[in-house]
């Protein structure tokens, strides 16, 4: 049975992109630890991140590095954290989270109800920072 983040990708499910291309995706978090908390996951479905082949794993960091570079610009937080626990999903996926203290980390602190206006606020911030570097959003 595919995963939830492969129903995603597949557009079986509902997700607020901030990045796609041929190997991974980028959305925000529907229980984000702040605003602007992005997962970064490749298209293909592999379970944990020690089973992804180089090549992929280079990549998930590469964007995942633009991701935070725009997070930065956006919100301006102490820090971009950079996650990867992969309990809650059997599907690889790296969390991309402002943060001001390590606190910001903790899921016990999700949102679990956030405003879909918020979400697309966010995405807005996240992909117009994603543009102002040169990295426009692309639909497919």
């Amino acid at each position: 049975m595919a995963s939830v983040f492969t129903r995603i990708i597949d557009g079986e499910l509902p997700a607020t992109f901030v990045w796609r291309d041929d190997r991974c995706v980028a959305f925000l978090s529907i229980n984000p630890l702040r605003p602007g908390h992005v997962l970064v996951v490749p298209r293909e479905e592999v379970e944990h991140w020690i089973d992804l082949d180089p090549g992929t794993w280079a990549h998930l960091t590469e964007v995942s590095q633009r991701i935070g570079a725009a997070l930065d610009r956006a919100y301006r937080p102490a820090k971009v954290g950079l996650m990867l626990a992969g309990l809650e999903v059997p599907h690889v996926h790296v969390h991309v989270v402002p943060i001001d203290g390590v606190h910001d980390l903790d899921f016990a602190n999700a949102d679990p109800d956030p405003d879909p206006a918020a979400l697309d606020e966010a995405a807005e911030r996240i992909r117009g920072a994603l543009r102002d570097a040169g990295l426009p959003y692309r639909e497919r």
